[in-house]
């Protein structure tokens, strides 16, 4: 096989990515020049950093010259976010070469096989479930980039059932993204954001399982549409050229000589099943065992990787195909690393212009004059800001939501609309911003560019934004409480 296994980043996606990123920190190194530097005052309250709402102070601007902006990528890997960084950069380079090994070893297409098999005549209902499972673990357990690992599966049986590269993105990553924004009980945004409020946990959960299934309806009503559409016309595809090489390694297997596997291909998937069920009790037992959840990523990583190396063996290609699978999956993911480390220079270059805190203090005087639905939007609007250089849902809560919640009483609205609104900025706008390492990660793992990306979910976004803003109306006219 001369083809290298496994994802592959394209030179064209690659480049486009780039040029995004770096108008995005010349834009962070604008705001560093003409907006005042300030800062509010923190504290560690039971270990976690709060801010002092009515703390803020001008300072002197730092002696942060431009050129430096251009060097940021590099100066990340020693900054506070460090330690995150080179986890996800690990997590991606152990996905990527695990997938290559069960790509070069027959296994993702028997096990694929099999799963066609028993849906071959239902497969929009398979479609459809299988959107509803990721929106499941987004929304009750907040998982999100934990489920990278299984996005090349996906593209692989969207191929397999006559789709494309969107479809598969769509019904995995982009689906667990709109699930952890119509979160229920998510514990990273929902879970922290109620706390800080002082709201009893999880309370709004009624209301917010309105939210979800409408947001599902808006969802699978787009991915179903989109699908038959290629199905039917496939050079509508959005990808058609570009999934061509992916469409004939996959497209044009034979459904029942995959089922037929050999026994040791039937073997393999046993193994790596059973490291799937591992990696599934990591994402569910996660949220609620802190020092588990603190090492889920590069876990899963890891489980991925061993049980990919381990069904690579007992499929019985060899160490040598399995080590040279792996060479292949590194070597094909690896343009992402900068790409990621681009991403995460536009928050470091706007925090060590100190401008990061005037952005809270100026958006949060904007609240002054609202009325309760108009201060409802601004967080909503404040958390879709911040989204460009904090990904973090935990994080941006704990940095806000002190400054939001006495403007909210103030302002006559609730908390929990408060909170309701910040999850829903802090969610959507996920898979948005080109400042996101998971849907860097995940478009690398494709041919899509992030362009095309966005050209293909526009329509999807402008539905779910009209949506949560009419819920938020409505979360704000019934008073969603209890306060």
């Amino acid at each position: 096989m001369n083809e290298k296994a496994g994802a592959q980043i394209s030179r064209r996606a690659f480049i486009q990515s780039a040029l995004i990123l770096l108008v995005m920190m010349l834009i962070g190194g604008v705001l560093t020049l003409v907006l005042p530097a300030g800062e509010y005052q923190r504290t560690l309250i039971e270990g976690r950093q709060m801010i002092d709402p009515q703390s803020y102070q001008p300072i002197e601007r730092p002696d942060y010259p431009f050129w430096r902006w251009f060097v940021a990528p590099l100066e990340v890997l020693s900054g506070p976010d460090r330690l995150t960084l080179i986890v996800i950069l690990l997590f991606i380079l152990m996905v990527g070469s695990g997938f290559a090994v069960l790509d070069r070893c027959g296994v993702l297409q028997a096990g694929l096989g099999r799963l066609i098999g028993r849906f071959q005549h239902r497969k929009y209902l398979l479609l459809a479930l299988i959107s509803l499972f990721f929106m499941g673990l987004g929304a009750f357990f907040g998982i999100f980039e934990e489920v990278v690992p299984l996005v090349p599966l996906m593209l692989a049986l969207s191929y397999l059932l006559g789709w494309d590269s969107l479809v598969g993105l769509g019904m995995s990553i982009l689906a667990t993204n709109i699930g952890f924004s119509a979160a229920i009980t998510n514990p990273f945004t929902i879970g922290v954001a109620q706390r800080i409020a002082e709201l009893p946990p999880f309370s709004g959960a009624g209301f917010r399982a309105m939210v979800f299934l409408a947001m599902y309806g808006i969802f699978i009503l787009f991915l179903l549409r989109y699908a038959k559409r290629i199905e039917q016309k496939p050079h509508t595809s959005l990808t058609y050229h570009e999934d061509q090489r992916f469409r004939q390694r996959f497209g044009s297997l034979d459904v029942e000589q995959l089922r037929a596997t050999a026994p040791k291909l039937g073997r393999a998937l046993v193994v790596f099943g059973v490291f799937l069920f591992l990696i599934l009790l990591v994402l569910v037992f996660a949220p609620f065992l802190p020092g588990l959840s603190d090492f889920s990523l590069p876990l899963v990583g890891l489980l991925f990787l061993v049980g990919a190396v381990a069904a690579g063996l007992i499929s019985g290609e060899g160490w040598k195909t399995v080590r040279g699978a792996l060479g292949e999956g590194i070597s094909g993911i690896a343009p992402g690393i900068p790409l990621i480390l681009m991403a995460a220079s536009v928050k470091y270059i706007v925090a060590q212009g100190k401008v990061m805190d005037t952005i809270l203090y100026r958006a949060s005087q904007s609240l002054g004059n609202l009325s309760p639905f108009e201060a409802a939007l601004w967080v909503y609007a404040l958390a879709l800001l911040l989204e460009f250089f904090i990904a973090s849902g935990s994080a941006k809560a704990l940095l806000v939501m002190p400054i939001l919640l006495p403007l909210a009483d103030l302002l006559g609205v609730t908390r929990q609309v408060t909170v309701t609104a910040y999850c829903f900025g802090d969610g959507f706008s996920n898979l948005a911003y080109p400042t996101n390492p998971v849907l860097l990660i995940c478009l690398g793992l494709t041919v899509v560019s992030y362009p095309r990306w966005m050209r293909w979910t526009a329509p999807l976004w402008l539905g779910i934004g009209i949506a949560s803003v009419a819920f938020l109306g409505l979360a704000v006219l019934i008073g969603l409480g209890p306060f």
